[in-house]
């Protein structure tokens, strides 16, 4: 059940990454014909989608690491079977593990002291950034989540000496 719920969250934060792309598609392509068409520039247009960007580093990660689409060096791995790709992996999760904490753990104190100052873009129409920076630290432990569920698997794949079975959704 546990797993389950990591995934809906994964596919919740994936259908965000979703929005955000359309968003910094329709509006990136907006600002491109008010700048140098009507030569009329946006004053907020691409700090929003600075932050859309951001934003979806966030969620996307989530996304591609659930679904297994980050890139791996397949030179190797590939070949490898089951058990050993699941002890290769067990053995780097050290070392995500160790970015995930500091990602939450500065993330979290940029994030307090970003509340605390209520701070904005230093542009002339001022938008809030620490909904962003709250978010931050928030997508790092979704992340901690979706590593300790891959990590539980690679540990029964191991310890079985093939991968558990996923229920298609």
């Amino acid at each position: 059940m546990i797993q389950k719920v990591i995934d809906m969250i994964s596919e919740l934060f994936g259908r965000i990454g979703w929005i955000l792309l359309l968003y910094c598609m329709f509006l990136g392509i907006t600002d491109v014909f008010l700048r140098y068409v009507l030569d009329s520039p946006s004053q907020w247009i691409s700090t929003t989608v600075q932050v859309a960007m951001v934003m979806m580093a966030c969620v996307g990660g989530v996304y591609a690491l659930n679904d297994n689409a980050f890139v791996k060096l397949d030179l190797f791995y590939a070949n490898f079977s089951d058990r050993k790709k699941a002890i290769c992996d067990i053995i780097t999760v050290v070392f995500t593990f160790m970015f995930l904490i500091a990602l939450v753990w500065k993330g979290y104190h940029a994030a307090v002291m970003s509340v605390k100052l209520k701070q904005v873009t230093p542009t002339s129409i001022p938008i809030p950034i620490y909904p962003l920076k709250i978010f931050i630290p928030i997508s790092g432990v979704v992340m901690m989540l979706v590593v300790l569920k891959k990590l539980v698997n690679d540990i029964i794949t191991v310890v079985r000496g093939k991968a558990p079975q996923v229920d298609v959704k």
